[in-house]
């Protein structure tokens, strides 16, 4: 019975630590490279859009207020970026 308890907490330590999260930030841009793929927010976080699959919005600018939502790595960080949106 000891051997399936700690079996059993073992592969949830396992599931918890494989898997990745969901994330998301909400900032307003301070700068807006979209030939390199970079914005970087108010709190000078630079995020890379290089892996970022989906839509612009079209008119995004400095100034726009975003919300990016990410999907996280494990220990590596930001594993990429999944959606960025406008929000008011």
């Amino acid at each position: 019975m000891k051997i399936r308890a700690l079996t059993v907490s073992a592969a949830i330590l396992f599931a918890s630590i494989a898997t990745a999260h969901a994330d998301s930030v909400t900032g307003v841009i301070l700068a807006f490279d979209r030939k390199a793929q970079i914005i970087v927010l108010d709190d000078r976080t630079v995020w890379s859009l290089e892996t970022h699959k989906g839509e612009l919005p079209a008119d995004l600018k400095a100034g726009d207020k975003i919300e990016i939502a990410s999907e996280g790595a494990g220990e590596n960080g930001v594993g990429s970026v999944t959606g960025i949106k406008l929000v008011n």
